[in-house]
């Protein structure tokens, strides 16, 4: 039975995806900040640890308690909308530590028992603004793209020991990255004469029926983590499936 580490499990897609692959049998651990074990079903598959991937000794401690890892999915990130002119330098580098700086030592602290066995598969939570631009994202892009990137290279550099690379990119869909995870970062974010542009920006979003669901992402990272292909990206979400190939 294969054992799967999950960073931001506490809500939203890495929730979903620790459900779905507990559902399927599947050994979890489940990672947050903060430990709610409530938020998952009883299973003795089940382990929830806690985790800070911006702290380089949270990232060693439940590294270390969590054993053998056969798949690693970084989900865990910020989400930021704003006018970039409006936008802190300080908040910049606090979404950069977590989307890409977290991403990357997470990925960097597994790849070594991986390696050594020469089987194991890493998972990147991306987006599809990093494929597609969207206005008023600009920082939240930019650390998502790094990790495009990042993942792309790593892949090559991987497949040789027998470790597979994969991305998944989910749609524009209202996800709890724009939601729980963002608090007060966009206080002041939308100032004049930004206002006007961003209500514009936010209406053209009412009406639409295609949005990605937190399940679409738990069911791309589950096809990305059984796909043995070359294939890099997987899209998840209608609206992803409709937005990339327009692009």
């Amino acid at each position: 039975m294969k054992n799967i580490l999950i960073t931001g499990c506490s809500s939203g897609y890495g929730l979903a995806t620790a459900r779905h692959f507990l559902a399927q049998g599947w050994n979890v651990i489940a990672t947050m900040r903060t430990p709610r074990p409530d938020v998952l079903p009883r299973s003795e598959r089940l382990r929830v640890l806690p985790l800070d991937i911006t702290r380089a000794e949270s990232i060693a401690a439940a590294v270390a308690e969590a054993g053998p890892i056969d798949v690693l999915v970084n989900n865990a990130g910020i989400g930021l909308m704003g006018a970039f002119e409006a936008t802190p330098m300080a908040t910049t580098r606090e979404i950069f530590e977590t989307n890409t700086f977290g991403t990357l030592a997470m990925t960097q602290a597994v790849i070594p028992q991986m390696r050594a066995r020469r089987a194991g598969v890493i998972v990147n939570v991306t987006s599809t603004a990093a494929v597609v631009p969207m206005p008023l994202v600009a920082v939240y892009t930019a650390s998502k793209t790094a990790v495009e990137g990042f993942t792309s290279s790593l892949a090559f550099e991987l497949e040789t020991f027998g470790v597979r690379v994969k991305l998944v990119e989910p749609g524009y869909g209202p996800s709890t990255a724009f939601a729980s995870n963002t608090g007060s970062r966009m206080d002041g974010l939308f100032p004049e004469p930004y206002a006007a542009f961003a209500q514009g920006i936010f209406s053209s979003f009412t009406g639409q029926s295609e949005f990605t669901l937190d399940t679409d992402v738990a069911e791309g990272v589950w096809r990305a983590v059984h796909d043995t292909t070359p294939q890099l990206r997987f899209l998840a979400g209608a609206d992803a499936l409709s937005l990339v190939p327009a692009r």
